[in-house]
Parts: C-alpha cells; structure tokens; sequence
C-alpha cells in the first residue's frame, strides 16, 4: 500500500480522496491487528511482540472502551515510552487503566498520520485531546470572465476561479473584501443580477463598484483594477502602489484629473492599511502563529495568521481534553492541533509557536504534512516575536472568558439540576445534555423544525438539525411536533443513540402531552420531557415548566432564577435556529412557486429562464422584448408570460 508525494498531498487537501483512500488503508491493514486477551495488561509482554516499523497504535480499558489513539515512526520504540517509571500525571492516569492494546502497522509514517487523524475523528477516544471540526476556513474568491466577481466563499475550491486566504476568521475576510471593493470598486453582486442591470446600483453611487453591469468601465480597465486586487492580495503592496502612482500621474498629464483624484484615494487607503499592517517590514510573505495557554482545566489554541505579509487575524480553539484528565502537556495540545488543522489546511513554509524547547517531534509532524521542510520558530525576533507574544495575549483573554462563561453555566445546570431533583453529581455536568425543539412557518407555509443541543457546558451548534416537516396541514404545530420527534428519537428506541438529560419542547401542556404521546409510542422514558410554556402576558421571564404528570403543577423559577436563564438561553437558541432556516425555506418556495405556476412553461423552459433572470423579482421586471430574448420562448408565450406575472404581481 504504498503511497506517493502527490497522493499524500491530494489526501490532505480533497475530502473525497481523503474519505476514498482511508476506506483503502483500513481494509487492507485490518488483518494487521494486534489484539490482547481479556486479562490483567502485560506490558512487558506486549512490547516484546512489537515490530520496529510505522503504525498506530491503540489503548483499551477493562469495558473495552477506547481510550488513546497515538501513531509512531517506530511503534516498538514510541509505545515503550508509556511503559517508564516517570511518566506525567495525565499519562500515568491513563496507562493505569490499559486492559488491552491494538496496533496497525502501515508502510509509512504519513500512512500513519492519516490513519491515527481518522480514527480520533470517529471514534472519540477519551484521553486524545479533541478538536471539533468547525466551519472550513473563509477565501475571497475571484471568477473568471470579463467582469470578474469578488465574493466571499467557503468550500471546495476548483481551478475555473481565484481564490485568496485562508482568513481565520469571517470579520477579516469581509474587511478585506471591503477595502478591495473601495479602492478596486470590484463588483460584488450575483451574475443574475449583472446580466440583468438598466442602470448602476446604489454600490456604484457610493464608489465602490465600476459599474461594469453599465459599461461605466471598460472590459480593459476593469481587468486592470482587477490584476492590481490579486498582487494586493499576494502581498504585493509596494507594486500596487508604484502602479496606481503612475496612472495618477498619468491622468495628471492629460489634464484627467477626475480620475487622478480616484488613484490619489486609492492610493492613500492603500498607504493606510500598509501602515498599520506593516510597522515593520514583514520578513515573511506567508507564516502561522501557533499559541497554546492552560489555565484551570481548560486549553485554548490561538491561531494567527499572516499571508501576503499582511496580519489577518487570529482564531481561538478550545479542545476536548477528556473527562477527569489531567492537563497536558503544551507539546501534545500543540501536536493535536497541527494534526487536526493541517490535515485540512496548507502548511506554510513558516511556522512560530510558543515553546520555549525545540521539539523534534512537532518538526517531525509538519514537516511530514507539508512533505517538504518548515522553519518552526520557538524563540522569533523583532516582528515575529510581537506576532508571538499577540497571539499568547488574545489566547489568554479567550480563555478567561471561556471559563468564566463555564462557571457561570455550571452554576445554571446546577440551579436547574435541582429545581427539577435530577439526581446528576456535580462531576457529571460535562455530560448533561439538553435537546430543544421548536416549530416554525409563516402562516403554515415553509414549515421547519429545529432541534438545538446543549452539551459540555454551552451551546454545541454542530450538533444543531433542522427537519422538513411534511403532510401535516398547515399551522398545525402539534402534528408537526410529534413528526420531528419521532424522527429524532427513533434512533433512541432502535438502540443507536442515547436519550438526553431533558428533552425540552417549545410550548405549553398541548405540546408535552403530543411529545409524551410520542415517547409511549417508542417505547422511552418521558420523563424527560419538559414544556415551556409562555407566562403571564407573555412576559419574558414569567415561564413556566410544564411535566408529562397532569397532576404536577407547572413550575415558576422566577425572573431571577439561574435556571430559568439557562432554559431561557437554550429556547431562544432554538427559536433562533428555526426562524433562519425557515425565512431561507420560504424565500426559496416564494422565489420558485409562482415560476412553476406560469402556464405554458415546462421544466426546460422554467430552468432555462431561472438561469437567464435568477430569481421571479427580476424576471417580473422584465419587458416582453427581455423574456423572448430566452432560448425557447416566442413572443406570444413571452406576452402570455407578461402578463401572467403582472396579473399576480402589483
């Protein structure tokens, strides 16, 4: 199972081929398996047994729960290394509770890293430390054609376009693409609207687009604007300002100076963000700042990044470290991070962390990721070392922050823990989970549902779902009510999933006793269920929790009550989640009904004026002439079109 450079390479940066070739590695090595009988771990035995070769190895406890995930150059070598008399306290912790062990011998140390990443992914072993996927990374992304289009984006990238970054985060993507729409005035708006425009938008007005919908610019100058963008964007700053000074000049000498007072302001904002980027020359085009901090039980990791020598920001991460574990550590949270981030993301050919020791084994890491040498920097200079010491800073305050946010949820679970007489230890509140449900359309159209978690603490948004509810009438919420949750809890009563501590449903006695009716039917312990129901005048902290028992009087926590403010923050989470999702669903109905309703129009045609016109709004704006000029629709069909369209439109 050899494995070459680009498969490596290809691995890394395409899901697909990353989900393809794992499916391959696992297959093939699975006669490879190490396991141990059922007996008191003999570690000495174990480690006799082991082959000098690359691999992954494994970690059971007596239940046969997982435990450790670690990959190895060596796997004789790096699993002995558990077996020592000095070990750190989060280690010996672990190794205390080894019943059994596997391992999986590979051909390489990459085969290796691809399969350990896999498996941490999937199987959530309890001592790794944990990165939650989040979002993927924001690009600017620039298209092709004679006007090409300046967006915001996230995905999979393909070669027919331009893309820019990764940013670490949403704010410095779109800061960006604001400066660039003021000093470049790129368009920013859909091909439906461009092909579609009579006159400039408001964008053009304010100067921040060309107007090239309008032919206010050339295709040529356009193109201009558009290729100093890019070398702005590589970090070209120095080219872009020699170029806009000699179009000033230029326009200066044929007496233009309309358009030399635009280069001078473009050139004066793009002196500005230099200046405050760039205090000092930036020795490096492109480098990452890596900084981990600990502080009462909890870990943060700061990602800063810089491209094209400009600083664009930085992002926190906060890492699963497991229940009733120690500390790591900040060689291992770092060592989980490069393999969790980089598996997905470019390695840069600099990176700066914040150990104080050189480590060879996080060298090791990146150096096999990139597949090439990085420059790992511990102790940087001058505006590296600022770089450095930014990022320590902004982790520290994030992690500040998170714990003091986690104290005050505890608090919350604790009050609300007691109000209902749960019987769940303080040590177990990491694991107390909350499912919330609400409902929501507009006037029975685009009905959704929303199911939000709360878990570990805080709101956990990848767990969130929305369901489609489907043949039920329209406004009827308990229909709808009992749709979702069979659907959800379904899994729970085949045995593929745990019931949580409280499943909450958006309403009053009406809707727990449709969710009780559901529970009986799956067979589940209702007694989990909990209503909130609207107080008095349907005043915000005048609530009410309503149980499956009738006979149990509802429960007021008051305006004060901690617990009440957990619910309340749980609720309206849910409630947020299932507005957007149903304004999405409903302007997408409305965008795409009434196309479908026109007369004389099939799916060939729908589709082909979908793509000429975008939306039903701008195809209701256009004239007779406009509609015919469709391949596939006469003038006769494009006046029946018309006129249907101005009939139900006033």
């Amino acid at each position: 199972m050899a494995v070459d450079t680009y498969l490596i390479k290809s691995v890394f940066k395409f899901k697909k081929t990353y989900q393809r070739y794992m499916e391959t590695a696992l297959k093939e090595t699975e006669g490879k398996l190490v396991n141990l009988p059922d007996k008191k771990f003999d570690s000495a035995e174990f480690l006799k047994n082991l082959p000098h070769l690359p691999g992954v190895y494994r970690y059971f406890d007596k239940d046969g729960n997982l435990l450790y995930v670690g990959k190895a150059r060596d796997l004789k070598r790096r699993v002995s290394s558990y077996f020592q008399k000095t070990l750190a306290p989060r280690t010996k912790l672990m190794v205390d509770q080894i019943a059994s062990a596997q391992i999986t011998v590979v051909n390489s140390e990459a085969e290796a890293l691809i399969l350990e990443s896999n498996l941490i992914k999937t199987q959530d072993p309890r001592f790794n430390i944990l990165f939650r996927d989040d979002k993927s990374y924001p690009y600017l992304k620039l298209s092709s054609g004679e006007y090409p289009r300046l967006s915001y984006y996230r995905g999979a990238l393909d070669k027919r376009n331009s893309y820019f970054g990764p940013y670490p985060n949403a704010n410095a993507a779109k800061d960006t693409m604001l400066l660039l729409q003021k000093v470049f005035q790129l368009r920013t708006c859909e091909a439906s609207v461009f092909n579609n425009r009579s006159r400039p938008c408001l964008l053009y007005q304010i100067g921040r687009c060309s107007g090239g919908c309008c032919k206010k610019v050339s295709p040529e100058e356009y193109g201009k604007s558009v290729d100093l963008a890019k070398e702005f964007l590589r970090g070209d700053s120095q080219k872009v300002q020699e170029d806009l000074t000699r179009r000033m000049n230029e326009y200066s000498q044929k007496l233009d100076f309309e358009r030399a007072a635009v280069m001078r302001d473009h050139l004066a904002a793009i002196s500005s963000v230099v200046h405050q980027q760039s205090m000092e020359a930036a020795p490096d085009a492109n480098a990452d700042i890596i900084a981990a901090v600990a502080s009462q039980g909890e870990v943060c990791v700061n990602l800063a990044m810089v491209r094209g020598g400009r600083h664009l920001g930085d992002k926190a991460s906060f890492p699963s470290l497991g229940r009733n574990a120690e500390l790591p550590e900040l060689e291992e949270v770092l060592e989980a991070f490069i393999t969790h981030h980089y598996t997905q993301m470019d390695v840069p050919p600099v990176v700066i962390i914040n150990l104080e020791e050189r480590s060879p084994r996080i060298e090791e890491l990146l150096n096999t990721i990139a597949d090439k040498k990085v420059n790992v920097i511990y102790r940087p200079q001058n505006i590296r070392r600022k770089w450095l010491e930014l990022a320590v800073t902004n982790a520290k305050v994030s992690l500040g922050r998170r714990v003091a946010e986690e104290g005050s949820q505890k608090r919350r679970i604790g009050a609300l823990v007691q109000e209902l007489g749960l019987d769940i230890p303080e040590s177990e509140y990491e694991d107390f989970r909350v499912e919330c449900f609400d409902i929501s359309h507009s006037s029975g159209e685009a009905t959704q549902a929303s199911c939000v978690v709360f878990a570990g603490n805080r709101m956990d948004s990848s767990q969130y779902r929305r369901f489609n509810i489907k043949d039920v009438t329209a406004g009827d919420d308990y229909a709808a009510m009992k749709q979702v949750l069979t659907r959800r809890y379904q899994r729970v009563a085949n045995g593929e999933a745990t019931l949580p501590n409280i499943v909450l449903v958006d309403g009053g006695r009406g809707q727990v006793k449709m969710a009780c009716e559901v529970f009986d039917e799956l067979g589940l312990d209702k007694n989990v269920i909990v209503g909130v129901a609207k107080g008095e005048g349907r005043k915000v902290g005048l609530e009410e929790l309503v149980f499956p028992d009738p006979d149990k009087e509802p429960l007021k926590l008051g305006q004060e009550s901690p617990a009440l403010m957990l619910i309340a923050q749980i609720r309206d989470e849910a409630h947020r989640f299932a507005i957007t999702g149903m304004r999405a669903k409903r302007a997408k109905a409305r965008n795409y009904s009434r196309i479908e309703d026109l007369e004389g129009v099939g799916p060939k045609r729908r589709q082909k004026l979908l793509e000429r016109f975008g939306s039903l709004k701008v195809l209701s704006n256009a004239s007779v002439e406009d509609i015919a000029s469709v391949d596939g629709i006469s003038q006769t069909l494009a006046r029946q079109i018309y006129a249907q369209l101005h009939g139900q439109i006033s």
